[in-house]
């Protein structure tokens, strides 16, 4: 917990502090991407600007500028700042920052903004801690996650905040940011006289995937690794560059949100036969560090729910991919999960088998559940045929084309079609076949 001060008294930083700390925007005119909030005529700066001030959460990815934000809000507003760590801090912390915040308001008449980094870490109990004292204007509360608030944020907390979504900053306004922190000579780099080259700046910002932070933290290891020339200058060319940051950490959370999207571009890549989106989709998961075998379970599931009768090889090569990442493990069964998602993509579709499973699966669980029919039970004693177990069976081998005229479901879902094929791959062949099979058993 730490009250930050304001801007106009932080020119000087403490030595060691961070270049993405020192540069951080003062005013809204040093801040730099997420137009679609802070534009003119924009949601947040409208808010602003009218002095209408709310509790809110920042969603977005890391670096995007999300406690920037929060301390540019307090500026403007003229409110007193208090920054809350939702890692190391507790009920007892956020009860002293409560009665902090009271005692300003009542002999100040100063509001209080409350950011609260990482709220997504805060439990139920830790999170409706603040409730009275954001209806009762104690506080104004920013939330700062990179999680999905939908599922990480309290509903109760939710409904009193406005949620704010942050984007992955281009390249082109990472580009920007560099260069305003290597001309800076108070605040930035401008004192090691770099001379940059674009190419190198544009690698560099790619290389941060979005990331303003991770962006000038590169850099500024870049720049203070650079031998000076004779006259004092230093250069940073691109192979300069590649041999000083490492290969860029993809952003990826096996638990959370991004996992959940990208299989599901993945998958519905597959689905659209789109073979080159759908090993662009594998690679980020698995370079990310993905488990390959959920890769695989998705792809075998998706052999039968998608493929189907179309193709039912689709089905062996998804179970022989799984086999491989078993035996050869990564990154060398990469491959074998690239060619099984490069046939399903190829292969003709059919979700026939996945519709017909879930209108069988609601009719035996919500409708009447009658007997299996005598005809269709086994008599293995004497009693059970006196009963009348398996009377009126007959067996399909002993018939001329190999169906017998007999009904297998019950009495009252005589008629009833599950199974819909498609006239797709081999699936047109097989509904064929049952649709002659169906013929023989009215003759």
């Amino acid at each position: 917990m730490a009250t930050r001060p304001l801007f106009e008294d932080d020119d000087a930083p403490l030595p060691g502090t961070p270049l993405a700390e020192r540069i951080r925007p003062r005013t809204l005119d040093e801040l730099v991407g997420q137009d679609a909030l802070m534009g003119p005529g924009r949601p947040l700066r409208q808010a602003l600007e009218s002095g209408a001030l709310h509790s809110l959460i920042l969603w977005g990815p890391p670096g995007t500028g999300k406690t920037t934000l929060a301390r540019l809000l307090a500026t403007i507003a003229g409110a007193d700042f208090v920054q809350f760590s939702a890692v190391t801090s507790g009920i007892k912390e956020i009860k002293e920052v409560i009665a902090a915040a009271e005692r300003r308001r009542v002999d100040r008449g100063r509001r209080t903004i409350l950011f609260v980094d990482e709220i997504h870490r805060f439990n139920k109990a830790q999170q409706d801690a603040f409730l009275p004292h954001v209806e009762a204007g104690t506080i104004v509360l920013i939330g700062a996650t990179t999680e999905n608030p939908s599922f990480e944020v309290n509903s109760a907390l939710l409904s009193r905040s406005k949620v704010y979504v942050l984007q992955p900053l281009p390249p082109e306004d990472i580009v920007t940011i560099l260069k305003r922190a290597l001309a800076d000579e108070t605040r930035g780099l401008g004192a090691y006289h770099v001379r940059a080259e674009e190419p190198a700046l544009l690698a560099l910002a790619v290389y941060a995937n979005g990331d303003a932070r991770t962006a000038l933290n590169a850099l500024e290891q870049a720049v203070t690794s650079l031998k000076p020339s004779d006259d004092g200058t230093r250069v940073l060319d691109q192979p300069t560059l590649a041999a000083l940051i490492e290969r860029r950490a993809l952003l990826y959370d096996k638990s959370g949100e991004e996992h959940y999207n990208l299989i599901s571009a993945l998958h519905k890549s597959i689905r659209n036969s789109d073979a080159d989106a759908s090993i662009y989709w594998l690679a980020r998961m698995l370079e990310a560090g993905e488990d390959p075998l959920y890769v695989a379970r998705r792809l075998v599931r998706f052999a039968s729910e998608d493929v189907g009768n179309a193709d039912p090889r689709a089905l062996d090569l998804t179970i022989a991919a799984k086999d491989a990442v078993h035996f050869l493990g990564m990154p060398e069964a990469n491959t074998a999960l690239a060619q099984a998602v490069t046939y399903l993509a190829a292969a003709p579709k059919s979700n026939a088998v996945y519709v017909a499973y879930g209108a069988a699966a609601r009719d035996a669980t919500q409708d009447l559940a009658e007997p299996v029919p005598l005809h269709l039970r086994n008599a293995p004693t004497g009693l059970m045929k006196e009963l009348g177990y398996g009377r009126g069976y007959r067996y399909a081998h002993d018939e001329a084309e190999g169906v017998a005229d007999m009904s297998c479901l019950p009495p009252h879902l005589e008629g009833r079609q599950y199974y819909r094929p498609t006239d797709r791959g081999l699936e047109g062949k097989i509904k064929d076949a049952l649709e002659r099979a169906k013929a023989l058993r009215r003759k």
